[in-house]
């Protein structure tokens, strides 16, 4: 596919595609080469107007519509989704950049997300409660919340709308999507294999547009019930903030700054190997990407150089050539970003290992980066970089490399990596991590929790936990007369 197949990305509103009211579109640039290679629709309130009068119309269909019926839509659009995985993934990665074999694994993930949750469409269990007087049902009875706005980012434009939009569709509500502007087409295709599924019109809405102007507007409004946000936890806390003036529900999956603990009884060459493919996923914009690497003083100097020497060897090239294995960052913000952050690692005393600088003149490459003995204060120990570059800093003892996990106040995502079960379990109670994989990569399967403690969020987009923030728990007690 060439880029000149990249063309303008629509609303989709009320069971149909269109541009928005006023005509307004915003540009879609190629972070390999800097082009514009298309548009997008530029949702504003007229566009928003019409998209929460058919989310609440889609919704009062779809709550009546039964669980077997939602699955069997669902189970319908996955299979659809991975029919048409092919140009989906080509038109992410001419979007967002990640290597194409990246987005198609990310566009048959998506599919088996949607399997899970249909799956769990009709497990939606209520209870029964024991009365204390003969001839009393006491019930509690799972319906759906409302109406959901989600807020979706750029760095994985498939999965982080996937998990939203199937959970939602499986407890019986409706969403309006409000889907990156900077990576449109992928999460369009999306939503196209729910249209093309069945879905009742207005049951999905998909709009684009200004950030703030769209969360502003709709987080508010009284046909809104509950709110989905992964982004910054900036960014988060406002939205938060806004929602609990209303009293709408809420479920934030933000920031990270995952640790990576490698104690010194390990293999170290199996394991720097999984580990540079891990770091350098996505160029690092993962927020489960591992960035504080903590490695224990007998074993430090080797994991370090094996490391470097991995990510050395890394192809960094455009996402649509075969054998490239990292490629560019999404925009150039992230690009300046990286270099400032190995600008200041520098001055608390950063020895560059691997990489360090922006590759050519055209497009967003970086390359695949390594810094050894940076202090506490630096700021890629203490801000997430949310791309190629990874910090290593040894340590003494379990204490110590404990600590320093705990230290920020982000608590998403951790790795450790140890032969003794009496490490992994003492690390895995004491790291404070809404998620930690020990000794392999075990995170963000569909039918596991997807979530964070402190301020990398709250709630769960994965696992049987996920449905549970779209369902009201509803207290039934009935007697005869």
């Amino acid at each position: 596919m060439a880029t000149d197949d990249y063309t303008g990305v629509d609303l989709f509103i009320g069971g149909a595609w269109g541009p928005a009211a006023s005509g307004s579109t915003l540009p879609v640039v190629n972070p390999a080469s800097g082009a514009r290679i298309g548009s997008v629709a530029h949702a504003q309130r007229p566009d928003l107007d019409r998209a929460l009068e058919a989310a609440d119309a889609g919704f009062r269909t779809w709550r009546r519509t039964s669980a077997f019926e939602r699955y069997r839509i669902m189970r319908k659009a996955a299979e659809l989704l991975r029919a048409r995985a092919d140009r989906v993934a080509m038109l992410m990665t001419l979007e967002q950049g990640k290597p194409l074999a990246e987005a198609k694994a990310e566009t048959l993930v998506g599919a088996e997300v949607i399997d899970w949750f249909a799956e769990e469409a009709r497990r939606t269990y209520g209870t029964v409660i024991p009365a204390r007087s003969e001839g009393v049902y006491q019930l509690v009875v799972k319906e759906p919340v409302g109406p959901v706005a989600a807020f979706t980012p750029w760095n994985f434009p498939i999965n982080q709308v996937v998990r939203k939009l199937s959970a939602a569709l499986a407890a019986g509500c409706s969403m309006i999507v409000k889907a990156p502007e900077e990576t449109p087409a992928s999460p369009a295709e999306l939503v196209r294999a729910f249209a093309d599924a069945g879905v009742p019109a207005g049951v999905v809405n998909l709009v684009f547009g200004v950030p703030a102007e769209i969360s502003g507007y709709l987080i508010p409004h009284p046909v809104i019930r509950k709110i989905s946000f992964t982004g910054s936890t900036s960014v988060g806390k406002q939205l938060a903030a806004l929602a609990g003036q209303h009293m709408k529900r809420v479920t934030m999956e933000l920031g990270g700054h995952a640790p990576v603990i490698v104690f010194d009884d390990v293999d170290v060459e199996r394991v720097a190997r999984m580990m540079v493919s891990s770091k350098f996923r996505n160029a690092g914009q993962v927020c489960v990407s591992p960035t504080r690497f903590l490695v224990q003083e007998k074993v430090y100097e080797d994991f370090a150089e094996r490391f470097a020497a991995g990510a050395r060897g890394l192809k960094v090239g455009n996402g649509l050539e075969p054998d490239t294995q990292m490629a560019a960052l999404a925009n150039p913000r992230r690009l300046s970003a990286m270099e400032e952050n190995v600008e200041d690692a520098g001055r608390h005393g950063g020895r560059i290992r691997a990489g360090g600088h922006r590759i050519g003149s055209e497009g967003n490459f970086f390359e695949p980066t390594v810094i050894t003995g940076v202090d506490g204060e630096a700021r890629v120990m203490n801000q997430e970089p949310f791309g190629p570059i990874a910090v290593i800093n040894p340590f003494r003892n379990f204490e110590d490399a404990v600590r320093e996990a705990n230290r920020l106040p982000y608590g998403l995502a951790a790795y450790a990596f140890t032969r003794s079960a009496k490490t992994a379990a003492a690390v895995a109670a004491e790291v404070e991590t809404g998620m930690i994989s020990i000794n392999h990569l075990g995170l963000a399967l569909p039918e596991v929790p997807f979530g964070g403690v402190k301020e990398s969020g709250y709630g769960s987009e994965g696992g049987a936990e996920a449905i549970e923030s779209y369902l009201n728990s509803k207290f039934v007690s009935q007697a005869g007369l």
